[in-house]
This record gives structure tokens, C-alpha cells and sequence, in this order.
């Protein structure tokens, strides 16, 4: 049946055909059902020929069937890596990364269904308001290969799937090269490639401009038939891939807010490791500001699905004591083995199986194969490179792909500026000798005085850290507000406000460019959560500005 309705939508059949066909049909012996059927379905097409005014062919086929809508849905595609597992690993996978999908939803649609199968995950959710944020939440989900953006709707036969796909699809094919692609479940009487076949010559049919491609087709028609339901792929979003957080064991990011650290912190996140940080401070309290951006953002954006701790340890003694008993070509290896030493210390206290570290070989003069195999001998603990091979301007294009490009930029890197004259081939028996000086007593002790949060407190904390800085929720005319959120948070949402000024300043611009403002100003700090603005409110005050509040509609 569906390959005879092909035929007559590719022939682009009129009356007198279908008559011939009709006549050939009642010919035959009817043995079965089908050629009622399709002498049923003829004469139907027949009277909708017949009733259009000629010279004009009627454009659609009338509506036989109603068409029925549901809630929001997205199919989720697993990560291919993950489907070639075992059984017991793939469902153990799939579980996680539906907890995980679940977990992240949730702040944004406390109703919304997850719901898990052998080889997709499927969201539904009832609050339409909430489709962009949820599509773009389910990009950075690690674990997830793409998503599809559906409609589930009830069908009867081909014919029904055909018309709802050229209602949906008619003005994205007007003047384009298309083809038609189908993935089946289920048993039918027809193959994906009759509906492929049936649904493209239709479209091909009634839409004069459109013309079938097979090869690189400008729109692609993805139909997906689920049993007795058709989903009309409406968008396709592509995910981060990787292995879902918690399907591998914890880690330790050695996290100091440049590009390295950043990237190497998304790549094992990326890999199915929930991400610890842990901070060596070097700089005050502006530097630890600045960390915590870094580490929040990632956090939020790529791993929120499970909870991590953000530890800081202050520093400044180690390279103090380093500074004041080491010899100078030795402080830069030294130094490393101290850290290491250090977060090994966090990484036992907390069961963390191994440390992360931004080191890229040769980039700088600690991180040569004979520099980088001493500082592994500083602990026992497992320390994976994951950007070891990895050129920087590799590594600054994958920052700037997961935003991390514009905190990096203005990130002050303190451990270079501790040696002038840094040995790139350290000798174990030299660097042990240099150690010898050193008091071991200070860097227990800085590791017991470590600070350990919830990262998810961190927004919580600057608040209290900036009590000293006015939050006000409205202004005089002689303020200004200064918006300080990422570009495109700008443009997709503009602030716009009556009778006061409203500068433009992104976040990463201001360490460098609020000195240049009119100073005799008081500027008050906006961004969507007041989490920024709070941050850069106590980083302007460590740096001597007390022209700031912090604006909270």
C-alpha cells in the first residue's frame, strides 16, 4: 500500500490515471484486503482531483485525520562510546546520566519527566516558557552525543504521517533541496524507507520550489516513528559527548583561573569525573575572587549535576619560606613539588583518587619530561595531564568555546615570578637538597587551615564576604549603572532604564578599565544574579574603589 501511495505522489497522478489505476485494480481477483484498501484511497484522491478548479491542482490533500499535539519532548542521544559497553555498564551509564539530566532540570521545571530507555533518554516537560533554557541546558550535560527537539503526535497510516510533515516542514522546504530520513521502532507494515519514499515525493509534490537531494541536501526532514507515535524532529542541538560525571572517580583540579587549568578541569569533567578545586592563593583576596569565578562557571555550566568542594589554601607562606631558603633556579620545580605535596594531603582527606593539572610539555621551563617526573616523585598520588600534548593556541580556542577565555585574559599567573632564572633539567639530589632547607611545618600547617566550601555556597559567602558593600534595588539620576555581564548575555537581554545611565562593561573589562571612568561617580554593579556583581564589588575594594554598589532589582 505505502509503495503504491508513493507511486501516485511521484507520478503526480491526475484523474484520469487514477481511473486506469482503479480499473486495473477491480480487475484483479481480490484475495485480500489491500486492494479494497487501495481502491478505498483512489477514490478518494480521485474526488480531491476532480473538486479542484483546473487549471489548479489542489495544493494539500485534505485533513482526514486530526492531528494530535503533546507537551515538549526531547529525545536524548547517548554518547557513542557508551553504547558499545557491556549490558551492565551501558545501564549503569544510562542510570547516571539520567540522574544527572534530572538533577540539572530541576532548578528549572520541577515537574518535568525523565524518563530512561536502552538507547535514549526522553525529557518531557509541560512549561513551553522553559524550551530554550532547557535545549540549552541539555547541550553541556556531559554524556550526552545530541538532542532532538520533538512533537510526538498521534497517526493512523503513512499517508496521516505525510500530512502532519508537510504541515510542520512546508515553509522551511520553500525553495530548498531536502530529503526525508526515518528511524523506526517497532513492528509496521511498512519500512522506514516506504515512509521516506511516500513522505518525500508528497512534499516534492506540493511544494512547487522545493526539490529532493539525496546528497547534501540543504534541509534534512528527520521523522522518527516510535511504535504507534510519530516525532517530528523539530531541531537538532548538538551535546559535549564524553562519559556522564559519576560514572568515573572523583578528582582534584589544581585550579589557578588561567587558560590551562580551566580547560584541563572541563576535559575530565568532560571524561565522567566530578571535579574537585583546589586553590593555592598567591595573591589576596582579589586573586581568590578571581579563582572562584572561574571554578562557580564551570561548575554551573558543566557540572551541577553532583556537588564539589572548592578548597583554598593560603600560599603565601610556602613561597615566603621558598623565597627565603631556596636557590633561585630551583624555586619553580620546588615550588610544584610543595603544591603537590599539598593538594595529595586534600585529595587523602577527601578520597579523591587523583590530581589534574593544566601542565602542557615544554610550555614553560617546569613543565620539561625531567622537571614534570620529579614533581610526579613529590607524592604518591595519581596526577593525569590531560592537555599534555596540546599546543596553546589549542588550548585557548577550547577556553574561549566553553567560555572560560574572558576570565583567563585578566588573570594575574603568580607561580612564574618566583624564579628569574628557572633550571628547565632539575637534579633529583640538588632539588632534595634545596628541600632540606625548607620548614615542612608551614606547609602542614597551611594544609589544616585549608578552607573547604560547597561550591554551591559560594554565591552565598561573597554576600556575606561584601556586607561591607551597599546592595541597593533603586537609583538617583546621578548614579550609574554599570552592566557588567558577558556580551552575549547583553544583547539577548538589555537593560534598559528610565532617567539613569547604563554603561556597558563586561565583567573580565573591569580590572582594567574602571580606572578609566569618572571617578566622582558612584557606579552600581548589575548582572542577571548579583553573583558577579558581588565578586567584582570586593575585587574594586581590595583595589582601593569605594564608588561601588551593588544594584539588585
Amino acid at each position: 500500500m505505502a509503495r503504491l501511495c508513493g507511486f501516485v505522489h511521484g507520478t503526480r497522478a491526475d484523474s484520469d490515471i487514477l481511473r486506469a489505476q482503479i480499473r486495473l485494480i477491480k480487475a484483479r481477483p481480490a484475495r485480500d484486503f489491500i486492494n479494497l484498501i487501495a481502491i478505498v484511497y483512489l477514490i478518494a484522491l480521485q474526488w480531491q482531483l476532480t473538486a479542484a478548479a483546473e487549471p489548479h491542482r489542489a495544493e494539500v490533500l485534505p485533513h482526514f485525520h486530526q492531528t494530535i499535539k503533546t507537551a515538549m519532548k526531547f529525545i536524548i542521544k547517548l554518547f557513542p562510546e557508551i553504547t558499545i559497553k557491556s549490558q551492565s555498564v551501558r545501564l549503569r551509564f544510562i542510570k547516571i546520566l539520567t540522574t544527572n539530566i534530572r538533577n540539572v532540570l530541576k532548578q528549572y521545571d520541577e515537574t518535568l519527566a525523565v524518563v530512561r530507555h536502552w538507547d535514549f533518554i526522553e525529557v518531557r516537560a509541560k512549561n513551553e516558557d522553559q524550551r530554550p533554557v532547557i535545549a540549552d541546558a541539555l547541550t553541556r550535560i556531559p554524556g550526552i552525543h545530541h538532542i532532538l527537539e520533538v512533537e510526538d503526535r498521534a497517526y493512523t497510516d503513512v499517508h496521516h504521517i505525510f500530512e502532519q510533515t508537510l504541515e510542520t516542514y512546508r515553509d522551511q522546504l520553500e525553495g530548498k533541496t531536502f530529503c526525508v530520513r526515518v528511524k523506526r521502532r517497532g513492528k509496521h507494515e511498512f519500512s522506514s524507507q516506504d515512509v521516506e519514499r511516500y513522505v518525500g515525493g508528497g512534499l516534492n509534490q506540493h511544494i512547487e520550489s522545493a526539490r529532493v537531494k539525496l546528497s547534501r541536501p540543504q534541509v534534512t526532514v528527520n521523522l522518527e516513528i516510535d511504535d504507534d507515535k510519530l516525532m517530528l524532529v523539530k531541531a537538532r542541538r548538538e551535546g559535549i559527548g564524553g562519559y556522564p560525571i559519576g560514572t568515573q572517580e572523583d578528582v582534584l583540579s589544581l585550579i589557578s583561573g588561567g587558560f590551562d587549568s580551566g580547560v584541563s578541569s572541563y576535559m575530565l569533567m568532560r571524561r565522567g569525573c566530578r571535579v574537585h578545586y583546589c586553590f593555592f592563593n598567591l595573591g589576596g583576596a582579589a586573586h581568590e575572587i578571581g579563582v572562584k569565578q572561574v571554578a562557580y562557571y564551570l561548575w554551573k555550566r558543566f557540572g551541577s549535576s553532583h556537588k564539589v568542594r572548592f578548597v583554598a589554601i593560603d600560599f603565601e607562606p610556602v613561597v615566603g619560606e621558598i623565597l627565603e631558603k631556596v636557590d633561585d633556579g630551583q624555586m619553580g620545580v620546588v615550588l610544584k613539588r610543595m603544591m603537590v605535596r599539598a593538594a595529595s594531603q586534600v585529595a587523602e582527606r577527601y578520597g579523591v583518587q587523583a590530581l589534574v593539572t593544566g601542565e602542557a610539555l615544554g610550555q614553560v621551563s617546569s613543565q620539561t619530561l625531567t622537571n614534570l617526573r620529579l614533581i610526579d616523585n613529590a607524592s604518591d598520588t595519581l596526577i593525569l595531564r590531560p592537555l599534555i600534548s596540546h599546543d596553546k593556541e589549542h588550548i585557548i580556542n577550547v577556553a574561549r568555546e566553553i567560555g572560560t577565555e574572558d576570565f583567563a585574559k585578566t588573570m594575574p599567573e603568580y607561580c612564574g615570578v618566583i624564579s628569574k632564572s628557572p633550571t628547565v633539567k632539575a637534579i633529583k639530589t640538588r632539588i632534595e637538597e634545596e628541600e632540606g632547607h625548607f620548614d615542612f611545618e608551614i606547609l602542614d600547617r597551611v594544609v589544616r587551615e585549608a578552607r573547604n566550601v560547597d561550591i554551591r555556597t559560594i554565591a552565598e559567602e561573597t554576600s556575606q564576604q561584601v556586607a561591607e558593600v551597599e546592595t541597593v534595588a533603586e537609583f538617583s539620576a546621578d548614579e550609574v549603572i554599570l552592566d557588567i555581564r558577558s556580551v552575549d548575555e547583553q544583547e539577548e537581554k538589555p537593560l534598559q532604564l528610565a532617567q539613569v545611565e547604563v554603561k556597558l562593561l563586561p565583567f573580565y573589562k573591569l580590572g582594567t578599565q574602571f580606572a578609566d571612568l569618572d571617578q566622582s561617580k558612584t557606579y552600581l554593579l548589575y548582572c542577571e544574579r548579583g553573583v558577579m556583581s558581588r565578586l567584582q564589588a570586593l575585587y574594586l575594594l581590595e583595589q582601593g574603589y569605594a564608588n561601588v554598589k551593588v544594584y539588585r532589582p
